[in-house]
């Protein structure tokens, strides 16, 4: 039996959770020297977790040990964490392009969070131990980021940032969910999208294209959508409920005979489709434009369980996936190809 199973069964035994098995540490821009988390509850303990430096090379990302878990404030609850996800944002944030909103080093990354709730702060009212959650742990996507994130065996989340999780998701498609489907419903909300309306989105086959076309379709009631991709992943696209799906590779949007109420178009992380559109600037010219930062919030899932749970929308994980915990590095590399369809998710954590 290797280390990682001999600590996983030693944390399992004990009676609350002490230490950390694994997590990701975050060094200053340029710096290359490792830091590790700190900051227990209970008691000490020894961990293994990832040293992310600042640096735009993924293969600095290293296991370290003795990492703690970190504290749990009032409206806090722990999560055991079984499954998270990466987004561009996480891999923009190792290369230190949110220095002066990030919380003070050493860090550890990650958004996307499943799992199980182990301790519930004095001020949580709904959640209690047990309960299986899932949720974007940083309320403001760029905005005072935790310190301790969801890419580890423990994260501290505030209730009001999580619900329950789907019964019909395991942790895996659960995780990769919450930062996608948010921002794809708060972009449509803000849009003033509604039934009868109709939405062009840009890279459909990503991580919150594929979500925008399904809460489009299928939650607001669209009377068209229209998505793009590349040649290879047109069908997907009518999978996931778009009426027109359009070949980037061959067809010039600005040339489509129609006109759409919304485009969406997500400008950070982009993908290399995406990035693609952009070189010919095909945006149609009479679309308004509007940028946001996406807001945490887990009344919005709750909002939207009964879809999921429903079949209506489903999550879309990338089928080089699930990444373990052990291949983090390979994960974030492959996430920053641009190539990913749907979500890289990275699971088992522990």
């Amino acid at each position: 039996m290797d280390k990682f199973d001999w600590k996983l069964e030693r944390v399992l035994e004990t009676a609350q959770a002490s230490s950390i098995k694994n997590t990701f540490g975050l060094d200053v821009g340029g710096g290359f020297g490792r830091r590790r988390c700190r900051g227990p509850v209970g008691g000490p303990g020894e961990d293994e977790g990832v040293d992310l430096r600042r640096v735009r090379d993924a293969g600095v990302l290293r296991l370290e040990d003795g990492v703690a878990v970190p504290e749990v404030g009032d409206d806090q609850v722990l999560v055991r964490v079984s499954a998270a996800a990466l987004n561009p944002v996480d891999f923009k944030r190792r290369q230190g392009k949110f220095k002066a909103t990030d919380s003070p080093l050493p860090t550890v990354p990650g958004y996307d969070v499943a799992g199980i709730v182990v301790k519930v702060g004095s001020q949580v009212k709904n959640l209690k131990e047990g309960d299986e959650v899932y949720g974007d742990i940083n309320e403001k996507a760029l905005e005072n980021l935790k310190q301790f994130g969801s890419l580890a065996e423990y994260t501290a989340v505030e209730e009001k940032l999580l619900a329950v999780k789907p019964k019909n998701l395991d942790f895996a498609q659960a995780a990769s969910l919450p930062l996608a489907i948010e921002t794809a419903y708060e972009g449509l909300e803000r849009a003033g999208f509604s039934a009868g309306k109709s939405v062009l989105v840009l890279g459909g086959a990503g991580g919150v294209g594929s979500l925008v076309i399904q809460l489009a379709k299928h939650v607001y009631g669209a009377s068209k959508v229209a998505a793009t991709s590349s040649t290879g992943k047109l069908e997907l696209l009518k999978s996931l409920g778009a009426d027109l799906a359009i070949d980037y590779t061959k067809e010039n949007i600005e040339e489509l005979p129609e006109k759409f109420d919304v485009v969406s178009v997500r400008k950070s992380g982009e993908s290399s489709e995406r990035r693609g559109q952009r070189r010919g600037d095909h945006r149609p010219s009479h679309a308004p434009g509007f940028i946001f930062i996406v807001t945490s919030n887990g009344e919005i899932l709750a909002k939207l369980n009964p879809y999921l749970e429903s079949g209506k929308v489903k999550p879309l994980l990338d089928p080089k996936g699930p990444f373990p915990f052990t291949q983090v590095v390979e994960a974030f590399s492959y996430l920053e190809t641009g190539r990913a369809t749907g979500k890289v998710v990275i699971y088992p954590i522990a």
